[in-house]
């Protein structure tokens, strides 16, 4: 009645591994994820040669009996390698055939009686396999322990099942046969099926994981510079601004406009301007600390918020100046004029951005006043944007009913 209730469930098990292969064929045919491929071979190779060796059992003579494991461990090396994929790693050729190669060997060279030693070396195979599955997940995770907890609990479950065996058996009975063939091919039968339908699970929530984070990136990233974009940078701004308050520190804003822009594309045409606004943004990211903000939040407009002073702010402001104007931008037509006015603001720590980008805006303006290719600075500034409006109208003598007027930008 054993045997029969555990052949029932590595059919079960072959046939929902098979299934779930398909799919993840299918889907990452559609979706033109190498990953997905790697993973639904994997199973569908697994589940063939699972369902070959319970069906036809002791009638496999000895070189198919070999190779038909031998492809389950490649299987399991897939599975390891389609982690490797997902995460952007080459697949690891000689490790993939190397837990194969380990049965084959140590199937061939040990006694025939050997049944539950050769079963132990199987299944420490296999567990390494998980345990390498395991390592590669846990070492590329890029979300909370809490979001990916699943991806490195479910191969070390697995692993540690299959290794039951070899910790306990020389505890349990290990010179009864009967024992192997009972208890653990049940055992194995039922994590078997529990392992597969928990990967697909794991595997299916990375893959969502990541199309999430891909449309949030697409969403939030100028396509042509590759920074972000005004929504994008608000975000980060709005994060950074959060941190230093905590913190305490200051934070300074500057907003940069590309001088003459419009007859950079009159004169050289548009394919020339998109060079240009490539270039600055190379110099802007190049000039700016790994913890700066940048993106370009429209046109040849581009603004950078800063966790540092005033003072230091216009120092990179200066620098930033300096290296667009000497970067040496020569066409068919002749040299090409790069200069860029800045607009600068700095405020205390809990400023808002708001605040911090119509100041700098204002900077910007007097910046294109004074002759362009130059650095304005904005007076300090109040926390809120409505104390800066009141402020401002008072400045010009607007009436309060009028303070709320949005401030001209360049």
């Amino acid at each position: 009645m054993m045997s029969l209730d555990s052949i029932t469930l590595y059919l079960v098990a072959t046939m929902v591994a098979a299934l779930l292969g398909a799919m993840m064929v299918f889907f990452g045919r559609q979706e033109n994820s190498a990953a997905l491929k790697w993973w639904g071979t994997a199973y569908l190779l697994g589940a063939a040669s699972v369902a070959l060796w319970t069906a036809a059992g002791d009638r496999l003579g000895p070189h198919l009996y070999l190779a038909l494991n031998a492809v389950g461990f490649v299987a399991c090396g897939m599975v390891w390698n389609a982690a490797r994929v997902f995460h952007g790693r080459k697949p690891n050729w000689p490790g993939l055939l190397v837990g194969a190669l380990a049965w084959v060997a140590a199937a061939t060279l040990l006694d025939p009686p050997a049944s539950m030693l050769r079963m132990i070396v199987g299944a420490g195979i296999v567990s390494v396999y998980a345990a390498l599955t395991a390592s590669e997940l846990w070492v590329e995770r890029r979300k909370s322990l809490q979001r990916r907890w699943p991806a490195f609990v479910v191969p070390v479950m697995h692993g540690c099942v299959l290794m039951l065996p070899i910790v306990l058996g020389s505890f349990l009975r290990p010179h009864d046969a009967g024992f192997a063939s009972s208890i653990w091919v049940t055992v194995f039968a039922v994590e078997l099926v529990l392992y597969a339908v928990g990967t697909v699970f794991v595997i299916f929530m990375l893959v969502s994981d990541r199309t999430v984070t891909a449309h949030r990136t697409a969403a939030s990233t100028d396509p042509l510079t590759g920074m972000l974009n005004r929504r994008g940078f608000s975000e980060a701004c709005g994060r950074v601004i959060e941190r230093e308050a905590k913190a305490g520190r200051p934070v300074t804003v500057m907003i940069f406009d590309i001088d003459h822009f419009k007859s950079i594309n009159d004169r050289f045409g548009h394919p020339a301007g998109d060079e240009m606004l490539k270039l600055f943004s190379t110099v802007v990211v190049s000039n700016l600390r790994i913890s700066d903000m940048s993106g370009r939040i429209g046109g040849e407009e581009f603004a950078a918020l800063l966790p540092c002073s005033l003072e230091e702010g216009v120092l990179v402001a200066e620098r930033v100046r300096e290296a667009f104007e000497t970067s040496g931008v020569v066409v068919d037509e002749g040299p090409v004029d790069t200069t860029v006015s800045i607009g600068v603001a700095g405020g205390p720590a809990g400023t808002e951005l708001e605040v911090l980008l119509a100041s700098a805006d204002t900077a910007l303006y007097q910046a294109k006043r004074g002759g362009r290719n130059r650095v304005e600075s904005a007076e300090e500034l109040p926390l809120s944007l409505e104390n800066w409006r009141r402020q401002s109208a008072a400045r010009i003598g607007v009436p309060n009913t009028q303070s709320k007027a949005q401030p001209a930008t360049a």
